[in-house]
């Protein structure tokens, strides 16, 4: 008999550790072989396409699932740009957008929102490439709402196509900040003026609310899946390693959450909205 949608994934001790903590890891979720290795490999055969296309000499041995990514680090040594031209491709791969709207996404939704009807975020959803030892595109703590939108009551399924250690900077979570509620935040950072967009957004005094809390990082491996609440507050950690960290985050909202449906379930910066208009009290400087 096949599950139906509100056939519940987790337990309930599961249940209540994603209320108490605003994250849950969830061990080998994905199957290697069918929703995995698929996406491997078509960035594999991309990364390839680029070499070809720019008449690089750089290596690019055949398809192993632990060395997807060969070729790529030379790749953006020689020319940082193509490293955006990969990163626009891969989210495009249908293995991948098949997994976003994988139905057991829909039922932890269900389960863990208590809803019937949840959403997937548009322009929500994509593969990360943090590369070592840069700072631009590194995400600062944050909540995925005021990047997001869609619903204040929504869900971050985040996972990894490569072990992640800590020389490779995994996700920092912030255990229990989801019940704090929405934080105040600045639309620059300071110390980064380089950033711009939702990489810009830096939490209004955030040292202070961030050592207020413990911290885990996600150390992973390839298969398992993080899921983080709307309002829980994390980070990217700095990539240190000598490969880049390809991760994949896909986020879902719920229909039924009443500020929601106050914004008409609008997007944020993906969809070329201003924070600053949606959500004013939100804008701390």
């Amino acid at each position: 008999m096949n599950p139906t949608p509100d056939s519940p994934l987790l337990t309930s001790d599961q249940v209540e550790q994603y209320h108490r903590d605003g994250f849950l890891i969830l061990r080998g979720f994905y199957d290697l072989k069918t929703e995995i290795e698929p996406i491997q490999r078509d960035i594999h055969q991309i990364i390839g396409i680029v070499i070809q296309k720019h008449g690089l000499p750089i290596e690019h041995p055949p398809f192993r699932p632990e060395t997807f990514d060969a070729g790529y680090q030379p790749l953006i040594a020689h020319d940082r740009r193509l490293g955006a031209e990969i990163y626009d491709a891969v989210k495009q791969i249908p293995a991948f957008v098949r997994l976003v709207v994988n139905e057991r996404h829909d039922r932890l939704m269900r389960q863990l929102r208590n809803t019937d009807l949840p959403g997937v975020a548009a322009g929500g959803y994509g593969i990360r490439i943090d590369n070592p030892f840069e700072e631009k595109f590194r995400a600062n703590w944050h909540q995925d709402y005021p990047s997001q939108l869609r619903s204040i009551d929504g869900l971050v399924y985040w996972s990894s196509l490569v072990e992640l250690t800590e020389e490779l900077g995994p996700l920092q979570i912030a255990v229990g900040s989801h019940k704090d509620g929405l934080a105040p935040i600045l639309t620059r950072d300071p110390e980064n003026p380089e950033k711009t967009g939702a990489y810009a957004l830096r939490l209004k005094d955030e040292a202070a609310r961030i050592a207020s809390y413990q911290k885990v990082q996600g150390l992973i491996s390839v298969g398992d899946l993080i899921v983080v609440d709307f309002l829980n507050l994390h980070a990217s950690g700095f990539n240190r390693g000598s490969r880049s960290r390809w991760t994949m985050q896909m986020r879902y909202f719920n229909y039924r959450d009443p500020i929601g449906q106050r914004i008409s379930w609008v997007g944020s910066f993906a969809a070329g909205k201003s924070l600053r208009d949606v959500h004013p009290e939100l804008i701390a400087d």
